[in-house]
């Protein structure tokens, strides 16, 4: 049995708009496609060029897609008799992108799709995101890291222009 220790870097970004508002953003740059027919189209491509064509139907205008949504609030309510902060957990990605990490850490698949949480506070509405290049740091592959790195500024991007 092996350990890894991983110290993780979080970017958070606080908005002055709703949770409405940046949930309506976010969602408007995501692709979101049927889940079951992507799956069904990524199994049945004759090729990795097939493959991205796929993937590239399926992302959005941020070049990624939302594979699940977790309403976390909704699970807080129920201990608070529904008065709760508005929280989701959305698992974003991209397939192709996480085959190119993959590809030079194995690993690389078990943090891809990355996880970015919306949630209200009294301060605002909070977009926090787990910067993969903290994930990969420690395996020493610079191209894995890279394309970590490529990955990381796409999603702060996108949690900035959504959080305007």
């Amino acid at each position: 049995m092996a350990f890894r220790t991983v110290v993780v870097e979080r970017y958070s970004i606080t908005a002055a708009a709703p949770f409405e508002t940046v949930v309506a953003r976010i969602d408007a740059a995501l692709g979101h496609p049927d889940m079951r027919a992507f799956l069904a189209a990524l199994g049945q491509a004759p090729s990795f060029a097939a493959l991205e064509a796929v993937v590239a139907q399926a992302v959005g205008r941020s070049g990624m897609m939302e594979f699940v949504r977790f309403d976390s609030g909704a699970v807080l309510a129920k201990d608070r008799r529904g008065a709760s902060p508005r929280m989701l957990r959305l698992l974003i990605g991209n397939p192709v992108i996480m085959k190119q990490m993959a590809q030079h850490v194995p690993d690389a698949a078990a943090y891809a799709p990355v996880t970015v949480l919306i949630d209200e506070r009294p301060d605002g509405v909070h977009l926090s995101y787990d910067r993969m290049a903290s994930f990969l740091a420690g395996y020493g592959s610079p191209d894995a890291l890279a394309v970590a790195r490529d990955l990381d500024q796409k999603i702060e991007r996108l949690l900035t222009a959504v959080s305007a």
